[in-house]
């Protein structure tokens, strides 16, 4: 899941001296006449949230045991790997076949109302933005090896505004 918050946990207050908040008391709860929101960043809200950890992990199972070669699973394309280059996020972890840290997380978005921007990898900014500009369109999160070419789905989501973005009126009857 892909959540943009601000600059502190929920658990941390930096303004506990000021307010007189007790510690460990978060922000958005209230103590005072100037309660503050739980999160102070925007926090993109994302529906459907499918996470494919079992599958993954399965896989992982049977290339580890010999039931499935590396070869087919370490299969990534060169457009993947230059998304995962330019686009991606380090995912914070070593890759769960080589061990090499190259390991990065790629958004694929689609959706009708995205029309050419379908179909490609964007950054978590470009997200947050689409999201407040479009109705609805769906995220695909992949991480990719850029060593040994691994890749795997991790999560797919609905993101946008869940409103339908309005026609043009036509002049005619």
């Amino acid at each position: 899941m892909i959540v943009i918050t601000g600059g502190h946990g929920p658990d941390e207050c930096p303004d506990q001296a000021r307010t007189g908040r007790a510690r460990g008391t978060p922000c958005g709860t209230a103590m005072g006449p100037r309660a503050r929101p739980a999160y102070p960043g925007r926090v993109l809200s994302p529906r459907q949230v499918v996470d494919y950890a079992l599958q993954r992990r399965a896989l992982l199972a049977d290339v580890r045991a010999g039931r499935t070669g590396r070869e087919e699973v370490c299969d990534a394309g060169e457009y993947l790997l230059r998304a995962a280059r330019y686009h991606g996020t380090p995912a914070g972890r070593a890759c769960p076949v080589c061990r090499h840290d190259g390991l990065a997380q790629v958004a694929w978005v689609f959706g009708e109302s995205l029309r050419h921007v379908s179909g490609s990898a964007r950054s978590t900014a470009d997200l947050e933005q689409l999201a407040a500009q479009v109705a609805d369109f769906s995220v695909h999160v992949v991480e990719v090896c850029t060593e040994c070419r691994w890749n795997h789905l991790v999560r797919s989501f609905v993101l946008g505004t869940g409103r339908p973005r309005r026609g043009r009126r036509s002049a005619g009857g």
